[in-house]
């Protein structure tokens, strides 16, 4: 259950979390055309917080309503200024944050029309995504049999609210069928991705991980290829298939809820030792360190502040 905070910053200002409201009729909640983020906190090792790659989110945020024609009416530097202000609001020094960009209440049909665009941020506390004990000793995946979306179906590139919809059917799939999480493949049979995560796959010492196709560009994706080229790494971009998959040394996934999770068994293939590999310890490790603020080399992806 989401932990109810003490303020939702709603169209410009804060408002208690009861109070945060849409009508029935909100366009978004009957056609899906909305976009989010997923963004976390941090408490560093100083005691200061900081928020992990806060501009970069909030560009993507940007960028997936560009995409679906939606005009935020308020500035990338004022959305990330508010997202400080709501967690300092609600005395979270470490914890979840989801901003959503929706289409109001006004006409209704597929044609919003001229219907405001409207836009919320909500916080609060939330461990790991997957488990605290999945970060160490890994999940079972199950491929879906939903494929993920094509590019020219559904935009991929950006997080629209209509397009998780496949997400959940396979999500509850896998859960029902005993597993942690659902493996996507791609309209060719190639491993995409995740119900909300990107995979990696290392082999012979170089980690793999899918290209930029139908996938989301992951913004911990990005930043687990960085850091893994600064560990001595060979990280390459390129299809792979379920079978190499099964055959790979170590597996895991990465996002902003999953953080680093190892992999340790697909389709009742286990997947290496079956635990957390060398590699995925040592990427988990240096990607925590940076959270933790711990690397200056990466002290610019943090947006620190102070309760």
């Amino acid at each position: 259950m989401v932990q109810k905070a003490d303020s939702i910053w709603f169209d410009g200002k804060l408002v208690p979390w009861d109070k945060a409201q849409v009508h029935v009729l909100t366009h978004t909640l009957h056609y899906g055309v909305g976009v989010f983020e997923g963004i976390r906190c941090y408490t560093c090792s100083n005691g200061e917080s900081a928020v992990f790659r806060l501009p970069e989110h909030v560009e993507r945020l940007f960028h997936s309503a560009k995409i679906n024609e939606m005009a935020i009416p308020f500035t990338q530097e004022e959305i990330c200024a508010a997202i400080i202000d709501t967690l300092k609001a609600n005395k979270l020094s470490e914890g979840y944050i989801r901003p959503l960009a929706f289409i109001g209440a006004g006409v209704m049909g597929v044609n919003p029309a001229d219907n405001p665009i409207q836009i919320i941020i909500a916080t609060w506390p939330w461990g790991a995504y997957l488990g605290a004990e999945a970060l160490e000793k890994g999940i079972r995946v199950k491929t879906s049999t939903f494929t993920r979306h094509h590019v020219n179906v559904m935009m991929t590139k950006s997080k629209t609210a209509g397009n998780y919809v496949n997400s959940v059917l396979a999500k509850r799939e896998a859960l029902a069928d005993g597993y942690n999480e659902a493996l996507m493949l791609d309209v060719d049979g190639y491993v995409c991705e995740a119900t909300g995560e990107n995979i990696f796959i290392v082999r012979n010492g170089i980690i793999k991980t899918p290209p930029l196709g139908s996938i989301l560009s992951g913004i911990t994706r990005e930043s687990i290829m960085l850091l893994a080229e600064d560990l001595g790494y060979t990280v390459v971009e390129d299809r792979f298939t379920r079978d190499e998959l099964y055959c790979a040394d170590e597996a895991f996934f990465t996002g902003t809820a999953a953080e680093v999770t190892p992999i340790r068994e697909v389709d009742r293939r286990v997947i290496g030792a079956g635990s957390r590999g060398p590699v995925t310890k040592a990427v988990q490790e240096a990607y925590f360190k940076v959270l933790r603020g711990d690397n200056p080399k990466y002290g610019k992806w943090l947006a620190r502040y102070s309760l």
